[in-house]
């Protein structure tokens, strides 16, 4: 097992890793939209395209990209916004599909509209 740290790479804003390295996956913990070192609150699906691009970025220091996606979760603040949530997506995912569940829940960190987390293969 081992940890992804890289520069550039978002960092945790509690007590956990980034992402982990572990039998040929990396296991991305929830990125919610942080730009600049700063959390974004703004339009939501700007958020969402924040979030991907640090998940794009993590896993590349993982030795993974976003082809090799298995996995994705998706929290959000308000189903209302599933449309944009998937016109977003699907410019960062293309089929074959990872396999994803999409929860509303009542708050995430920093009071952001969006957490993602993802499981992808490590490539080699």
């Amino acid at each position: 097992m081992r940890e992804v740290k890289g520069e550039g790479l978002p960092q945790p804003v509690g007590a956990y890793s980034v992402a982990i390295v572990s039998n040929g996956f990396v296991f991305l913990s929830g990125q919610i939209p942080i730009k600049d070192g700063q959390v974004y609150k703004g339009e939501f699906k700007e958020q969402v395209r924040i979030v991907l691009e640090n998940a794009k970025k993590i896993l590349e220091a993982a030795g993974s990209s976003l082809e090799k996606v298995v996995k994705v979760t998706v929290f959000v603040k308000n189903m209302d916004r599933f449309g944009e949530l998937n016109e977003v997506y699907s410019e960062y995912f293309k089929p074959p599909y990872p396999a994803r569940a999409v929860v509303e829940v009542s708050r995430l960190p920093k009071d952001v509209d969006v957490e993602i987390e993802m499981i992808a293969e490590v490539e080699g």
